[in-house]
């Protein structure tokens, strides 16, 4: 991971070191400005394999990329944004479309753009992945580039998921598992044009197994309170038979019911350690966790942790 802070360099600067910056990890493009005298603005660069995955504050800003530009330099890849605070507008290939917070925001380099951003603090993720890496004829993903694609739900919020995790928590993934989560990220954004084309049998069939685990998995993480939650209601909610359910899981080498146990537990776990909830009963917790039986529960905490859980709050509040 690469951090680039504005504030690190001399006033004078840092404009056209950000512009340059830019212009490396996405696409040659010109820039302006009202801060540009005094820019303060953060980018970290992550690299997936073959993607870039980069999250970044700043001002306003106006990005430019004329055709001079297209045709000195194109890349070749496909780009997605994920706005998380400040909105605009994107002109491109004679389209306009506003952009706000949770909103995907796609365009690929071999076109020319202009895109203004309104006044106030701008924060967005962006992705640079290569158009031949995505599971779909490029010619298919042209149609969908520029259109109003949301991140508040279906695959669009398993993606905002992905790329919010990976960019919090990078610090805890080793070098070694890039590739795996640049193949991933790229299933997720291949899932989400072709929802968007209504195209997923086009989808090749292993991309459609990988983005339905991740579908799966995020529906249990958001209702383990329920303790009817079973791999029968799993299977029943996404409409697939339990052995299908079973496949799913046992080709990452575990099972539905152990994957929704300990995600219980870790659910608990955080909660004991949060010392603002020092005050909630421990059986309170893990009952809207999900756990009926408390004794059930206080002995596959201790398997998993090998501390009870009483002794674990104590140790969490030294």
């Amino acid at each position: 991971m690469k951090v680039f802070r504005t504030v690190d360099l001399p006033a004078a600067d840092r404009f056209d070191a950000w512009q340059e910056l830019l212009g490396q990890t996405h696409a040659p493009v010109h820039l302006s400005s009202d801060f540009a005298n005094n820019f303060d603005a953060t980018l970290h660069q992550f690299n997936l394999g073959e993607i870039t995955l980069w999250p970044a504050t700043y001002p306003h800003l106006t990005w430019h990329r004329p055709p001079r530009l297209v045709r000195q330099s194109d890349p070749e890849s496909c780009h997605l944004t994920l706005v998380l605070r400040g909105d605009g507008v994107a002109q491109w290939d004679r389209s306009e479309r506003v952009l706000g917070p949770y909103d995907f925001h796609t365009n690929h380099t071999s076109v020319p753009y202009l895109i203004h951003c309104r006044p106030g603090q701008h924060e967005m993720i962006g992705v640079e992945l290569p158009k031949s890496s995505l599971g779909l004829p490029w010619d298919r993903v042209r149609q969908v580039i520029g259109q109003g694609l949301s991140a508040e739900n279906g695959i669009g919020t398993l993606l905002a998921q992905f790329l919010t995790q990976v960019t919090r928590d990078a610090v805890s993934y080793a070098p070694a598992e890039a590739p795996r989560l640049g193949g991933v990220l790229t299933d997720l954004v291949t899932g989400l044009f072709a929802r968007a084309l209504d195209a997923d049998e086009h989808v090749p069939p292993e991309t459609r197994t990988r983005n339905l685990a991740l579908e799966v998995k995020a529906f249990i993480r958001r209702n383990l309170w329920d303790a009817d939650l079973t791999p029968s209601a799993v299977a029943a909610t996404h409409h697939i038979s339990r052995s299908y359910l079973y496949r799913l899981f046992h080709a990452e080498g575990g099972t539905v019911a152990a994957y929704i146990r300990t995600q219980r537990l870790e659910a608990v776990r955080r909660a004991l350690a949060d010392t603002s909830a020092s005050a909630v009963p421990i059986h309170t917790i893990a009952a809207r966790c999900g756990f009926r039986d408390h004794a059930t529960f206080t002995r596959s905490f201790r398997a998993a942790y090998g501390i009870t859980p009483r002794d674990y709050r104590q140790a969490a509040r030294l």
